[in-house]
């Protein structure tokens, strides 16, 4: 009797995990196919240039800052005349 019970037990795991792998396939694919059907994404607008160099000013700014080279007030001056332009 015993032998049965581990069989049924076995079997029945077995088909526990067999279902759940074929549900995360099932899962994976619906995703995969989504992917697919939507379209492709829009090119983005050409980007402003003055973005990448006033950050990289920024940057270089507050490196100073950090070291000792500008005052707090002469950083923020700076940083307004870069924002603003």
């Amino acid at each position: 009797m015993p032998r049965m019970l581990r069989r049924a037990a076995v079997l029945g795991a077995t088909a526990h995990a067999a279902n759940r792998r074929g549900q995360a396939q099932g899962q994976a694919a619906a995703a995969q196919d989504q992917a697919a059907a939507a379209p492709p994404p829009e090119p983005m607008a050409p980007a402003d240039e003055a973005a990448p160099d006033s950050f990289g000013e920024l940057m270089k700014l507050k490196e100073l800052l950090d070291a000792g080279v500008l005052t707090q007030a002469e950083f923020d001056t700076q940083k307004q005349k870069i924002l603003s332009a």
